[in-house]
């Protein structure tokens, strides 16, 4: 049966098996057909799960990711106002747009996070990392804390913070708002009040900023949208864009990180140690659990036919693109695909992206992880985990890959 003929696979809203979902839908061919959660109509989809064809659909020029040019059904007002989802295609910034839009976007955010201004951070990251480290004191009678809320959560967000020039008075305000924005299980409403809620802490921070500018991303984009670059809308966009992905993906890398190495202890003290550095940990935790597991959304521009894999994309259809599973292709890193493996040959990964879309932050991440996994390990070189990994809840995300809770157990 070919993929085009095959019933569309219903992708689960909740996340709950996101690996399991990727095999299955990887052994449908590579891309297949699917309907997006959030509402009892369906909307169909492909998702694309062969790295080779995801590299491809990432830099062809016959692919836009701006809903509001090129979903004739988004266009038409198929989609409804209660889609949960909207807020993936709805927004104006560098993610949702297309040729001279996404380089008029994107612009004011590459200097931001240009090579020399990340390595610029690594002071600061280190200092927030260890502060955040004597604050990570074990719990009650020596029993277990939270990863996950206590220091993987925070650490990418004070260091976005940083970088935004977010005052101290508003972090935990973003800390509490953000995460909902990726949750894939929420009704229309909820969704909408949670980027409602995004959007107006993003407007106090613009209103602080216009009247105390410093040397922050924030300054800079309100800088550009007052010489008329940007709309108002789109500096918001941009805000979100940066806010959202920024701390999302680090959050989900360290997560992922931690479980691994302590679920795998003779790899851990290959690192511990020296042998393997700390860089390869981390590019084999963004292969192995790709932060973000699948991104909405792009759109074929014209109907066209990638002859390798036989697909056929029509114009107007949508396109989810399955980094998770990509990054698991046993054609590219062998049977033991899906194992984590520090000591492999290849960490090669898609979890940033490829081509024009590429993250712009990944250095940073990189950068990120690479400090505070030394920092934890060294700290704690006895820590372990406090529950079987098996008991470990996914997000409700089929988006954003990581954990409800990580409860570890300290230990000097």
């Amino acid at each position: 049966m070919t993929t085009q003929a095959r019933c569309p696979y219903p992708l689960d809203a909740s996340g709950s098996d996101i690996h399991g979902e990727g095999a299955a839908l990887a052994e449908r061919g590579p891309a297949t057909r699917v309907t997006l959660p959030g509402l009892s109509e369906e909307i169909p989809a492909w998702s694309v799960t062969d790295p080779a064809l995801v590299r491809k659909l990432l830099i062809s020029p016959y692919v836009s990711k701006d809903a509001h040019q090129h979903w004739p059904a988004y266009r038409n007002g198929q989609i409804p106002e209660s889609w949960p989802l909207r807020v993936w295609t709805d927004v104006r910034n560098a993610l949702t747009a297309y040729g001279r839009e996404h380089t008029r976007l994107r612009k004011p955010l590459k200097a931001a996070f240009s090579s020399r201004r990340v390595r610029a951070m690594e002071p600061t990251i280190r200092t927030i990392t260890d502060e955040l480290l004597d604050e990570l004191a074990p719990g009650p009678a020596g029993g277990p804390v939270d990863f996950r809320a206590r220091f993987a959560w925070r650490l990418p967000l004070l260091v976005v913070n940083t970088v935004l020039g977010v005052p101290s008075w508003m972090h935990d305000q973003f800390r509490d708002a953000i995460g909902l924005l990726f949750n894939t299980s929420l009704t229309g409403e909820e969704a909408a009040a949670a980027l409602k809620e995004v959007r107006r802490l993003l407007g106090l921070l613009i209103a602080h900023r216009r009247t105390t500018a410093g040397d922050d991303v924030t300054s800079a984009l309100i800088a550009t949208q007052e010489a008329s670059a940007i709309s108002e809308d789109e500096l918001i966009d941009s805000l979100l864009l940066l806010i959202g992905a920024g701390h999302e993906t680090t959050v989900n890398l360290l997560d992922h990180a931690v479980v691994n190495l302590l679920t795998h202890p003779a790899q851990l003290d290959l690192a511990r140690t020296g042998q393997i550095g700390w860089p390869k940990v981390v590019e084999e935790t963004l292969r192995h659990q790709a932060p973000v597991a699948s991104i909405l959304l792009r759109f074929a521009t014209t109907t066209f036919l990638d002859e390798q894999s036989g697909v056929t994309f029509e114009e107007g259809d949508a396109i989810v693109i399955n980094y998770a599973a990509a990054n698991r292709n046993p054609r590219v890193h062998g049977a033991n695909a899906a194992a984590f493996d520090i000591t492999r040959t290849s960490h090669e990964h898609l979890a940033f992206g490829h081509g024009t879309h590429f993250c712009l932050g990944a250095e940073l991440a990189r950068l990120e992880a690479t400090i505070a996994l030394e920092a934890l390990t060294t700290r704690y070189p006895a820590m372990r985990l406090a529950v079987d990994p098996v008991e470990l809840k996914p997000l409700p995300s089929f988006i954003s890959n990581g954990h409800q809770e990580v409860p570890i157990t300290l230990a000097a």
